[in-house]
């Protein structure tokens, strides 16, 4: 298989050709953990994790190495901590766990490394530092910024022009900047904020820094591929790129700089004053995780993507034919997919012509295999068809998400009111057994009858 790759820095579809085979560098730029994952923000997650299964199944398990952050210091958590009066490790603690619960039901993997951003400090005022001696960056009122102008070729990965770099950086105006577009690697804390000692006094990072400072600790100077959502090209991958080149001599942060698009939801942009943010959690407990995964991946990663009831039906349907597929092929390890299926998927993960190909696939164990690759057909037929909505999520109710309890049934459940119906039926109390049913249907059980009584059922 050709593994090629579009490369938002090069504007180009390249063969990837990794610096060393035997040990293949990804970083993905993860959560800012001050409040739950929206579906926008799982996008990433799940098409670089079908890029990581890639690369473990092109390289070895062992010769890849896959790096995801946690941003724990940042002003959105400060913020969060101060609006719900409770204190800041207790939203970045439970926003974190959560955070991973959520990925491990969407069948993400984990990061061979998940570094958190305060426990790298030191490594942080030391860029710092060293930005300072090679008169990239100015100390200024406490704070210390990041001297755009001092670098010749600033802005290249999002191409954005002088104008347009002031205009959508979206940075602090304040007095003692020397040009408008300086960023600030550190500032200063007040005292309930999270604050650290250093040369220029107590204070916290800037949030660009510290993927500058992590990915340099665990993936060395330069590394094979960068990738994040499109919102980061600019500021943030653009100001990690110039920290970390002026840092180190010019030297690249990354050969490759992938970014996943946009994602809409019913044709509209998700966001808080539109009260239309859906998080993940809450789709866990309507969704089987399944469909919520591959229905991300049935749009190309560089497209704009729209989130629809009516897809996620579709991508329901469409693993419900799969398992019926499967039924038979037992959960032993697969062989290898398809090559026609590798192929496409090698082409910049081009995971919509490879769940096209699925649907040709006839033979259960290679069907099941290129599951496998997607991360999904990863339960047996029969619980599939007879599973709750979502593990433990379905019953849970949190009103700040708006997270309502949805009637579900467990199998043993099911069972004793299919007793019930058949003891109806056969003493001939017609309306107890349409009762039964019609309950049991208002749950999403359907039954199958059969002339000697009910013994069979599927969720619908």
């Amino acid at each position: 298989m050709s593994l090629k790759l579009y490369n938002t820095a090069t504007r180009r579809k390249d063969t990837f050709a990794p610096i060393d085979a035997k040990n293949v560098r990804m970083y993905v730029c993860g959560p800012t953990v001050y409040d739950y994952a929206h579906i926008g923000n799982a996008r990433p997650y799940i098409v670089f994790d079908v890029l990581y299964r890639l690369l473990r199944h092109e390289y070895g398990e062992d010769h890849v190495k896959y790096v995801r952050n946690i941003t724990d210091v940042d002003d959105k958590i400060n913020a969060a901590a101060a609006e719900q009066g409770v204190p800041i490790s207790e939203i970045t603690e439970k926003t974190t766990k959560v955070f991973h619960e959520d990925m491990k039901a969407l069948n993400v993997l984990p990061p061979g490394v998940e570094p958190r951003a305060t426990a790298h400090i030191p490594q942080m005022v030391a860029m710092i530092e060293t930005l300072i001696a090679k008169e990239h960056a100015y100390v200024a009122d406490e704070h210390v910024l990041f001297d755009v102008p001092s670098m010749k070729d600033y802005g290249a990965l999002s191409g954005r022009n002088r104008d347009e770099q002031i205009a959508g950086a979206r940075v602090e105006v304040a007095p003692y900047k020397k040009d408008p577009a300086d960023f600030v690697l550190w500032k200063p804390s007040a005292s309930d904020q999270p604050g650290w000692k250093s040369p220029w006094g107590w204070g916290r990072p800037g949030w660009h820094l510290e993927c500058s400072a992590m990915s340099k600790e665990y993936l060395g100077t330069t590394f094979d591929i960068h990738a994040g959502g499109i919102d980061l090209v600019f500021p943030h991958h653009e100001n990690e790129i110039a920290q970390s080149r002026c840092a180190h001599g010019g030297a690249p942060l990354a050969n490759v700089w992938m970014h996943n698009g946009y994602l809409t939801l019913e044709g509209e942009k998700m966001s808080k004053s539109l009260g239309n943010v859906v998080t993940v959690r809450q789709l866990l407990a309507k969704w089987p995780a399944e469909v919520i995964r591959l229905n991300m991946l049935k749009t190309h990663y560089r497209k704009p993507l729209d989130w629809t009831e009516e897809r996620l039906r579709e991508t329901k349907d469409n693993l419900d034919r799969w398992y019926r597929v499967i039924q038979g092929a037992g959960m032993r390890n697969a062989e290898n997919p398809p090559s026609e299926f590798l192929d496409v998927l090698g082409d910049d993960l081009n995971t919509p012509a490879a769940i096209r190909a699925m649907e040709d696939i006839e033979d259960r164990t290679q069907l099941k295999a290129a599951g496998d690759f997607l991360g999904v057909l990863q339960q047996r037929p029969e619980a599939w068809f007879k599973q709750i909505v979502s593990v433990g999520m379905a019953q849970e109710k949190d009103t700040a998400l708006g997270v309502t309890p949805v009637k579900t049934y467990s199998v043993e459940g099911i069972e004793k009111l299919i007793t019930e119906r058949n003891a109806a039926r056969k003493a001939k109390d017609f309306a107890a057994s349409d009762r039964i049913r019609d309950e049991l249907k208002e749950g999403g059980v359907i039954l199958e009858d059969k002339p000697d009584g009910t013994t069979d059922w599927r969720r619908a």
